[in-house]
């Protein structure tokens, strides 16, 4: 295998509108989800007959999918896509992480030479997946009542607390409070409507015809997730959830519905096929940490970023903390700041700028790929810059990543 230090662009970036659970992609088809941003994000680079050598594609509820037992969620929709049926693939199941680490691994192929293109992303149905009815194979049933479990309730892992728990756990130990945290939710909800009012998710966020059963289709085009009437007084009145002891339904992401594609390429490539990249993947990062440390993974993760990149935080222009629950970035941004208070603020002043899954919703192995386009298109607002992103998932992994434009 052939080494390479080959530069990795993405020429085109984009996502459906995120919906809530139960709400306007209640009932769309998992593959059909996933299908529509790779059709857009390939549509808008003006390439006939673009060859993609591999998709890499988040799926971890698999579940939701009409094939549950090893349904090659990338296969299947990449093939809705239209893409060529002798287009190689794989699913990856990092949880919330997976979106961003098929960036990752679609960079790595790149660097080893291996492919020159790939797309990238992930989808996520919420609204879709199945109670589940366990222990009845074998066990001679014959008569009487059948219990079914709801993979959703408690979101967590059977032989772990409850991931609400474990961020409010570290929280408190960081000496987050739960008023900081509501804070922080109100103010994703605050970046994100004065960002959509600026116009700022007009390139990352596409249209979809719903069709209707009766009447005309209904063009979605916002996500589901934002609140116009949130406020302090409101959050305060919410309950904490699973016996967490800071985590509520307002300082945590909805149970989403959505799909995210990123295009990148070779440098190389794009200059061969005359495009103008949106931004450069300058390093990506992938670490784990002990499991019930969730909240403070995204911030090992950019350390590591960082490093490789051999860059501080003082070069970032602008970063995201994907908003797993409010807890996560607080409790990250603070480790990122050694504990100087000053330090801290100037980091938190320019982390999730434009809200994040609080506000915009968490279809989880979608996410990653969403931080990476709203951090690219930013900075293109902006006029170029660095910028870092971060998310974490699966029992306290981390991915991140820094982009430069």
């Amino acid at each position: 295998m052939t080494q390479t230090h080959e530069e990795i662009v993405i020429v085109s970036a984009v996502r459906t509108p995120f919906g809530r659970y139960g709400g306007a992609l209640r009932d769309m088809d998992y593959y059909d989800l996933g299908a529509i941003p790779i059709r857009e994000v390939l549509a808008r680079v003006p390439v006939d007959d673009l060859r993609v050598d591999e998709v890499y594609w988040g799926v971890g509820d698999t579940a939701a999918c009409k094939d549950v037992y090893t349904p090659v969620a990338a296969r299947q929709t990449l093939m809705k896509a239209g893409l060529p049926v002798s287009t190689p693939s794989v699913a990856l199941d990092k949880a919330c992480v997976s979106a961003m680490s098929a960036v990752h691994y679609a960079c790595r192929a790149m660097k080893a030479g291996e492919i020159q293109t790939a797309v990238a992303g992930g989808a996520t149905s919420f609204s879709q997946m199945p109670l589940v009815v366990r222990g009845l194979r074998f066990s001679g049933f014959r008569i009487g009542s059948v219990e079914m479990e709801d993979p959703l309730f408690a979101l967590g892992y059977k032989d772990f607390a409850p991931v609400a728990v474990d961020a409010g756990n570290t929280a408190v130990q960081m000496g987050i409070s739960r008023e900081d945290q509501d804070a922080w939710a109100l103010r994703s909800h605050e970046n994100y409507a004065a960002a959509y009012g600026a116009g700022k998710f007009d390139e990352e966020i596409m249209s979809i015809e719903l069709p209707q059963k009766k009447g005309d289709p209904v063009l979605f085009s916002r996500d589901e997730q934002f609140r116009s009437n949130i406020s302090m007084e409101r959050l305060s009145q919410l309950k904490t959830v699973y016996g967490s002891p800071t985590v509520t339904a307002g300082n945590a992401p909805g149970l989403n519905d959505g799909a995210t594609a990123v295009l990148l390429m070779t440098r190389r490539k794009a200059d061969e096929l005359g495009l103008d990249p949106l931004c450069r993947i300058t390093a990506m990062s992938s670490i784990a940490i002990e499991p019930h440390r969730l909240a403070e993974a995204p911030a090992f993760a950019i350390k590591d970023v960082l490093r490789k990149a051999d860059l501080s935080l003082d070069d970032i222009t602008v970063m995201e903390i994907n908003e797993a629950f409010a807890a996560v970035p607080l409790v990250s941004t603070k480790l990122l700041a050694d504990g100087d208070r000053s330090k801290w603020e100037k980091i938190k002043s320019k982390t999730n700028v434009n809200g994040s899954a609080i506000a915009i919703g968490h279809p989880n192995t979608a996410s990653g790929a969403r931080v990476i386009m709203n951090l690219l298109y930013e900075l293109r607002r902006r006029g170029g810059g660095l910028a870092a992103g971060a998310i974490c998932g699966g029992l306290a992994q981390a991915d991140a990543v820094v982009l430069r434009v």
